[in-house]
C-alpha cells in the first residue's frame, strides 16, 4: 500500500491553484482585449429589458422568429410539417 507523503498531498492542491490562476488570468486578458470601449447599460422600459449601447449589433445575433400565420386549436399539427 502506498503511503502519502507531504509532497504527494500538496501536489494536487498546488496544481489546482496554479490552474485556477492561469484560467483567471486568461479570462481577464480576454476581457481586456475584447475591443469594446462602451460596455452598454441594461434598462427596463414597459416591462422589457433592453441593452442600450455596447458593442453588439443586430447583425451579430441572427434571430429568425417563428410567428404562426394562423391560430390553430390546441393539439392540431402544423400544416407545414404534413407535406
Amino acid at each position: 500500500m502506498t503511503r502519502l507523503t507531504p509532497t504527494n498531498r500538496a501536489f494536487p492542491l498546488v496544481t489546482g491553484i496554479v490552474t485556477a490562476a492561469a484560467l483567471s488570468g486568461a479570462a481577464v486578458l480576454a476581457v481586456l482585449n475584447s475591443g469594446c470601449d462602451e460596455p452598454g447599460v441594461y434598462r427596463a422600459e414597459d416591462g422589457v429589458v433592453e441593452l442600450i449601447g455596447g458593442c453588439l449589433k443586430s447583425d451579430d445575433l441572427p434571430v429568425s422568429p417563428r410567428h404562426p400565420t394562423e391560430v390553430r386549436p390546441l393539439g392540431s399539427t402544423d400544416p407545414a410539417l404534413e407535406r
